[in-house]
C-alpha cells in the first residue's frame, strides 16, 4: 500500500485520505492553511462562518424547535451577509474563477434557506407554505456551502502557485504562435 497523502488535515484510517468531520475541524484548518492576505481574511470568514453553523447545528440536537433557533439563526444570517460583502469584495483574480459564482451562489442560497426557516420559525408562519429547519437539511447546506468555499480556495491557491513559479506558459505560447503562423502561411498557399 502505498504512504498516504501528504495533508494539514487529519488522515481517515479507513481511507487513506484526509478527513474532516466537524465544522470546528474545518475552522481549524482554514486558520492554519492559507498563505496571502485575502485567502487569510476569506479563510477566517469562513472560519467564523463554520463556528456559526456549529453553534446552530448543537441547537438543533437539543431541541429542533424553529423558534429556538431563531437568535442563533439570526447571528447566522448577520456573519453570513457580512462574509458574503468580504466575498464579493475580493480582487478581479478570485472572481475570474468558475469556483467564485459557484461560491456566491450557495452563500446566497445558504441565506435564503435561513430566511425560510426564520419565517417557520414566527408563530404567524403558514405551515403548508414553509417547512421547518431539520438537523439533516441545515447539517447538508453547511457543508455544501463551505464546501465550495473551500474548493474556491483551493483553486485560486493553485492558480497562485502555478502564477508564482516558473513561466513556462511563455515558451509554450511562442511555439504554439509559430505553428499557427506557419499553418496560415500553408493555409494562403
Amino acid at each position: 500500500m502505498s504512504d498516504p497523502p501528504n495533508s494539514a488535515l487529519p488522515i481517515n484510517p479507513s481511507t487513506q485520505l484526509p478527513s474532516i468531520q466537524s465544522f470546528g475541524e474545518l475552522s481549524h484548518f482554514l486558520r492554519s492553511a492559507m498563505a496571502d492576505e485575502e485567502s487569510l481574511q476569506l479563510a477566517d470568514g469562513m472560519g467564523g462562518l463554520a463556528a456559526s453553523i456549529e453553534a446552530v447545528l448543537s441547537g438543533l440536537r437539543r431541541a429542533a424547535d424553529p423558534a429556538a433557533q431563531a437568535p442563533a439563526l439570526m447571528d447566522l444570517m448577520t456573519i453570513l451577509r457580512e462574509h458574503r460583502a468580504l466575498v464579493i469584495a475580493l480582487s478581479p483574480a478570485w472572481r475570474g474563477l468558475y469556483e467564485y459564482a459557484s461560491y456566491l451562489a450557495a452563500l446566497n442560497n445558504f441565506r435564503v434557506l435561513i430566511g425560510e426557516w426564520l419565517l417557520a420559525a414566527t408563530p404567524k408562519a403558514p405551515s403548508s407554505q414553509i417547512r421547518a429547519i431539520s438537523f439533516e437539511d441545515f447539517e447538508l447546506v453547511g457543508w455544501r456551502t463551505l464546501g465550495e468555499g473551500m474548493l474556491l480556495i483551493d483553486m485560486y491557491e493553485q492558480l497562485a502557485g502555478r502564477e508564482a513559479g516558473d513561466s513556462t506558459a511563455a515558451p509554450f505560447d511562442e511555439v504554439r504562435a509559430a505553428r499557427a503562423r506557419t499553418w496560415w502561411e500553408r493555409l494562403r498557399g
